[in-house]
C-alpha cells in the first residue's frame, strides 16, 4: 500500500501591515542642564541675527531701567541734602534764646528772651541717642573795610578796590570749620579758612554784591584783603561818654559760600570770633552794645536720620532753647521726588517688558523652525521637560547677557548724565551733584532679575515646544 502522497498546498498570502507611526523611543538619559545649555547657544549661533536683535533688546531695556533708577535715587539724596544749602538735610538750628511756645510746629525760628548756650547745653543736647553731632556757632558783629588802603600781606593792587565802598557793620559767623561736612555750607568757589586761621575768611555772594562786583566772577573777589574791627566799649569818664575801641585785623578772602549758619556775609574759624567775644567782654554793657556773655550763639544739631529731626527738636524744646529745622520742607519735597521716581520707574519697566516680550517672540518663531529637532529629541527619548528645560536655558541665556550688557551701558549713562548735570550746574554759579556710581543692589540685581524675567518670558514658548507631538513635529 503506498502512501498518500502530499502534494505541497500554496501558502496563503499574508496581509501586508503597515508600519507603526514613529513613537518616542525607550527612555534615554535624561538631557542635563549642561547638554541644554550646549544645544541653547548653537540654537542661538545658527539663528544669530535674531538672537542678537533679542538680547539687545532685553539690554536696552535694562539700560534705561538701570540708569533711571540709578539717577534718581542718587538725585533724590543729592537734592534732599542740598535743600540747607549743601549741609546736611536733618541739620537742626539751635539760638542762644528761649523757645516761643507756637515756635515748635514751624519751620522758621520763633525766639524768646535770651538765654546763655555754653558747653554744658551742648554736652547734654549730644547725649541724645538721636543726635549725630552737634557743632557750635558764635556769631559777633563787626566793622568792615572793605577796601583798605594798605595790603600787609603782598605789595600788589587789592583786587576789590576798582570801586570805592564805604566801611559798614557786618557780621562774623564762627564755626568749627574742620566738621564742615555738619554745617550748612556750600563752597561755590576757592576753599574754605584753615581751622584755627586768624587771617583767613570766606565771604557770601552778598559780600560781592555789596562790593559792586559781578556775582558769577568769584575769582574777582578771590585773594582780596578785608580789613574787620571788632568792638569794645569803654566806659566813660566824668563827663565823657562811654566809647569804642576797636580790635583790628586783616583777613584775606579764600572762597566764596553760600550758607545758612547764620545771618552775615563773613564766616571765619570760631577761634576768631572767640577772640573778638573775649575782646569784648573786657569792656562795659552800654545802651546800643551788650556784652556777649552766652559762649556760642548758637549750635547746628545734625539727627540721625531724617526721621528722628522731629524728636530732637522736642527735645531741644524740652531743654528750653528755641530751635527751627526745614522738615516739613523736606517733607514735602520727599513725596514729589517718590511721584518722580514711580514715574521714571514705570517708564524703565515698561522698557524692560517690551524687551521681555522680544524674548517671547523670538522663541516662539524659533518652534516653528526647530519642530524636526524637537521631534528628533522626543524620537531618541527626551522627555517634556527636557525639551522645556533646553528653551529655558535660552531664554536665560539671553537675559543674564542682555542684563549685563545692559547693566554696564546703564553705569556709563549714569555717568555722563551725571558730567553734563555738573557742567550745566557749573554755568548757572550752582553747586554740583555728584550721582555716585551704581549702587551695588543695582549691580548684582539687575543681570539676575533680567535672567528671571527672560525665564518667565520663556515660559510659554517652553511649554509649547515641550506639548508638541512627536509625529506632528517630525512631519514639519
Amino acid at each position: 500500500m503506498h502512501a498518500r502522497r502530499r502534494h505541497a498546498q500554496p501558502r496563503a498570502r499574508r496581509p501586508r501591515r503597515r508600519a507603526p507611526p514613529a513613537q518616542p523611543g525607550p527612555a534615554g538619559a535624561p538631557v542635563t542642564w549642561s547638554d541644554a545649555a550646549v544645544l541653547a547657544l548653537r540654537s542661538l549661533r545658527r539663528r544669530g541675527a535674531r538672537s542678537l536683535l533679542a538680547g539687545l533688546g532685553v539690554a536696552l531695556g535694562t539700560t534705561l531701567l538701570v540708569a533711571l533708577l540709578s539717577i534718581s535715587g542718587g538725585a533724590d539724596s543729592k537734592i534732599v541734602s542740598q535743600l540747607s544749602h549743601g549741609g546736611p538735610a536733618a541739620a537742626i538750628h539751635v539760638a542762644a534764646n528761649q523757645p516761643d511756645p507756637s515756635g515748635f510746629d514751624t519751620d522758621t525760628l520763633k525766639t524768646g528772651p535770651p538765654r546763655d548756650l555754653g558747653d554744658a547745653q551742648l554736652a547734654e543736647i549730644q547725649h541724645s541717642p538721636y543726635v549725630a553731632s552737634v557743632v557750635p556757632v558764635l556769631a559777633m558783629p563787626a566793622l568792615v573795610v572793605p577796601c583798605p588802603t594798605y595790603d600787609e600781606f603782598a605789595a600788589r593792587p587789592v583786587p576789590t578796590c576798582r570801586q570805592r565802598t564805604d566801611e559798614y557793620f557786618g557780621t562774623l559767623i564762627g564755626a568749627d570749620l574742620s566738621r564742615f561736612r555738619d554745617l550748612p555750607i556750600t563752597l561755590l568757589a576757592g576753599r574754605l579758612p584753615k581751622a584755627g586761621s586768624m587771617t583767613e575768611v570766606a565771604v557770601t555772594q552778598g559780600y560781592m554784591e555789596r562790593v559792586n562786583l559781578d556775582l558769577n566772577r568769584f575769582q574777582d573777589v578771590m585773594g582780596s584783603v578785608i580789613e574787620f574791627s571788632t568792638p569794645q566799649l569803654l566806659p566813660g569818664t566824668g563827663n565823657t561818654q562811654p566809647r569804642f575801641r576797636g580790635r583790628w585785623y586783616l583777613a584775606r578772602v579764600v572762597g566764596v559760600v553760600a550758607q545758612t549758619v547764620d545771618d552775615g556775609e563773613f564766616l571765619v574759624p570760631i577761634q576768631q570770633t572767640q577772640a573778638a567775644r573775649q575782646w569784648a567782654l573786657g569792656g562795659v554793657d552800654g545802651r546800643n552794645f551788650t556784652r556777649p556773655t552766652s559762649p556760642y550763639s548758637g549750635l547746628v544739631v545734625v539727627a540721625d536720620t531724617l526721621a528722628d529731626v522731629h524728636a530732637v527738636r522736642r527735645e531741644i524744646f524740652d531743654i528750653g532753647y528755641a530751635n527751627s529745622a526745614p522738615e516739613h520742607l523736606v517733607a514735602s519735597i520727599q513725596k514729589y521726588l517718590h511721584i518722580v521716581d514711580i514715574v521714571l520707574g514705570g517708564i524703565g519697566s515698561v522698557a524692560l517688558a517690551i524687551a521681555v516680550l522680544g524674548v517671547t517672540n523670538t522663541l516662539l518663531a524659533a518652534i516653528r523652525e526647530r519642530w524636526r529637532e524637537i521631534g528628533v529629541l522626543k524620537a531618541l527619548g527626551a522627555a517634556d521637560e527636557d525639551v522645556a528645560r533646553w528653551f529655558l536655558v535660552e531664554a536665560g541665556l539671553l537675559g543674564i547677557v542682555g542684563g549685563v550688557i545692559g547693566t554696564a551701558a546703564g553705569s556709563a549713562v549714569t555717568t555722563v548724565v551725571g558730567l553734563l548735570v555738573q557742567s550745566y550746574l557749573k554755568e548757572q554759579g550752582l553747586t554740583g551733584i555728584d550721582l555716585g556710581g551704581l549702587p551695588v543692589g543695582i549691580v548684582a540685581g539687575a543681570p539676575i532679575a533680567t535672567a528671571v524675567l527672560a525665564v518667565v518670558a520663556g515660559l510659554v514658548p517652553a511649554l509649547r515646544a515641550a506639548r508638541l507631538p512627536v509625529r506632528e513635529a517630525l512631519g514639519g
